[in-house]
């Protein structure tokens, strides 16, 4: 039996770069998004889609499910920026959208998974942070929040769960070129802010997921070659 891959945010951007990269190597992606697009994107790719919300903990159940018996990787990489900058003007409606699909939707996405890899005794997972989940971005404190929150489950799992043969690591990009980003690209590129595009990304997460040590979170900036975070000690 061929492997299988979940990826999540999957109807463009970085995950759909990701679904495609691994189909050109034989995999079997379940594609996952809100987006009804991602029903075209997974038939072009020979895969299967499953359309909602990621926010509701029952939509993880349903994508690993319709991953089969088996579960090989895992790219939780669904997304969304925050508008607001400043807690006392937040809008709460909002503000739950964000953490629900940037941070409960990576822990949901673990509890449905996890027994199956347990059951394998192997797996790799790489979760999409960004350059927010290692320093303040003051632009977007709530999605700053929500990414330094994926950083710290990361550090906190990856050590016993490699001790389970499962690997679970965090690509951590700069600015990409996605549709997320699309509404500002000009004002980016006025302002001289260089970005990556998705495919660079989805090139390093899919290295992470084939051979990254567990809990390294890579760095990918523009221009650059990717590089591990060294996290200092604690003394």
């Amino acid at each position: 039996m061929g492997e299988v891959a979940v990826i999540t945010g999957a109807a463009g951007g970085i995950g759909e770069a990701v679904a495609r990269r691994l189909a050109t190597e034989g995999v079997r992606c379940v594609l996952v998004d809100r987006n009804p697009a991602v029903e075209d994107v997974a038939a072009s790719l020979g895969g299967a889609a499953v359309v909602g919300d990621l926010t509701d903990p029952e939509l993880s159940l349903r994508m690993v499910a319709a991953a089969g018996e088996r579960l090989d990787l895992l790219v939780l990489n669904a997304g969304i920026n925050s508008v607001d900058k400043d807690p006392a003007t937040l809008d709460l409606d909002r503000y739950q959208a964000v953490v629900g699909v940037n941070q409960h939707s990576v822990v949901y996405g673990l509890r449905a998974a996890l027994p199956v890899m347990r059951g394998q005794g192997t797996g790799s997972i790489v979760v999409t942070a960004s350059h927010a989940a290692l320093a303040g971005i003051e632009q977007d404190p709530i999605y700053t929040m929500t990414k330094h929150a994926v950083i710290g489950l990361v550090r906190a799992l990856s050590g016993p769960l490699s001790r389970e043969g499962i690997r679970l690591s965090a690509v951590c990009p700069g600015l990409v070129d996605t549709p997320l980003t699309s509404p500002a690209r000009d004002r980016f590129q006025a302002a001289g802010i260089p970005m990556l595009s998705a495919d660079e990304v989805a090139a390093a997460a899919v290295e992470l997921l084939r051979s990254g040590e567990p809990g390294t979170e890579l760095v990918v900036s523009p221009g650059r070659a990717p590089a591990r975070y060294v996290l200092a000690p604690i003394p």
